[in-house]
């Protein structure tokens, strides 16, 4: 689904790692701005993460990289994207725990998602003080 819905100018990469360490599922890079997703599907509330997907997720989100935790809710067929440095709350108390912006479809999504990256960019560029 998200490989036909993908902006202009934006290259992802499927990651398939069977040996664990928690990197995410998909690599993109929009226009200049990189970001990762990890891709899940939730029937209900809870939503099934390894401590692995947690932690990696956790240190590349506090190091000033830009990934997410990209839920589709199977209940009501929204997409759901949570930062990276929401796994725990993901784990812990589910998607009603964790803050999250909510979609109907990709178009929105990726809308939203934009502006986000510009800001993570800039701050990750700015010189260390």
């Amino acid at each position: 689904m998200i490989r036909q819905n993908l902006p202009k100018k934006c290259f992802a990469t499927r990651i398939e790692n069977k040996h664990g360490g928690g990197v995410p599922d998909v690599h993109m890079v929009w226009d200049g701005l990189p970001f990762w997703c990890e891709l899940k599907v939730s029937k209900g509330n809870a939503v099934k993460l390894t401590p692995h997907q947690v932690a990696w997720n956790m240190a590349y989100w506090v190091r000033g990289g830009s990934n997410f935790f990209l839920v589709k809710s199977l209940k009501d067929s929204d997409l759901i994207l949570f930062d990276g440095d929401q796994g725990t709350d993901l784990i812990n108390g589910g998607i009603s725990e964790a803050r999250g912006q909510r979609f109907k479809n990709l178009a929105p999504l990726f809308c939203a998602l934009r502006p986000v990256l510009e800001s993570r960019m800039s701050c990750a560029l700015r010189p260390a003080s």
